[in-house]
């Protein structure tokens, strides 16, 4: 069964200043996602599924659908505040959507096949898309279920124009996810590389450190765990507006119930990215030579 890719495209983008997933970087008017496409076509991806926001919809349809529609099957569905189980509404102070893994949840009707999970302003590199597409069309044997990630080193992901968030992973001796740790204010310092908690504390990392850039291989299982999760979520933190449902949180049940292994997939792929508007000539260079 060829693989589907969901590509998360909601997010405001509020630290860029604007909807970079819509930014023409390439040297012919390209977006990233123009990349990710053309790369999981290259791979034998059978489907793409884009998780956008209503008030995109008609920029989408206009600049970012009519270049794939006669390629690949394209579908798109909505990731909104309102998009929420029975018996929950939006709390009248939440501005930004829930997370990465209500993202995914809201895809769980489009997505029948194993797929992959990246976000739409990140470059991942042709390599990535090749050793995941090859695991989700490997036959999976009876037993635990295993999903994948495309791990980085955590010196190739990091912006020179201020901290960025990472899921950091600790691996096993088979290379095997073991946990991974949100950490949202990694930057440099000096010859370091140092993580800031939000009550001030640092954490020193070494610039070897595998890191998910939201680059997951599933099985539809997981969506199974996602709609309990999401309930047990909201009745937890719905009073605070600025909570957020994200995959590690999720991942980290699949690892400490063992209901799932994780490997750690190895690529030679280059990732780079636009967190800050101030990325975008370095982005443009790095496009234009490919």
């Amino acid at each position: 069964m060829k693989p589907t890719l969901l590509i998360l495209a909601a997010g405001m983008g509020s630290r860029y200043g604007g909807l970079k997933q819509l930014d023409q970087l390439g040297p012919n008017g390209e977006t990233i996602m123009d990349y990710s496409v053309a790369y999981a076509i290259e791979a034998g991806y059978g489907k793409v599924v884009f998780v956008i926001r209503r008030s995109m919809e008609a920029d989408f349809r206009e600049h970012i659908l009519s270049r794939y529609i006669e390629r690949i099957p394209v579908e798109y569905v909505f990731q909104e505040l309102d998009v929420l189980p029975a018996g929950f509404s939006v709390n009248p102070e939440r501005v930004k959507p829930y997370g990465t893994a209500h993202a995914i949840l809201v895809a769980k009707d489009a997505v029948k096949e194993p797929f992959t999970v990246i976000n739409a302003d990140d470059f991942y590199g042709k390599d990535a898309f090749a050793v995941m597409s090859a695991f989700l069309q490997k036959e999976q044997k009876s037993g635990t279920p295993r999903f994948a990630m495309v791990g980085y080193k955590l010196a190739n992901t990091l912006s020179e124009n201020g901290s960025v968030s990472r899921g950091v992973c600790t691996p096993n001796e088979r290379g095997e996810l073991v946990k991974i740790i949100e950490m949202t204010h990694i930057q440099r310092d000096g010859e370091a590389i140092r993580n800031t908690a939000p009550d001030g504390t640092t954490t020193e990392l070494s610039a070897e450190t595998p890191v998910s850039m939201n680059f997951w291989g599933f099985t539809p299982l997981f969506f199974e765990k996602l709609d309990e999760m999401f309930v047990d979520f909201l009745k937890k933190n719905n009073d605070n507006p600025k909570s957020e449902f994200q995959i590690p949180t999720v991942i980290n049940y699949f690892l400490e119930s063992h209901k799932a292994d994780i490997e750690i997939l190895k690529s030679d792929a280059q990732w780079f990215g636009v967190t800050y508007k101030e990325d975008r000539p370095y982005v443009v260079s790095r496009l234009a030579k490919i």
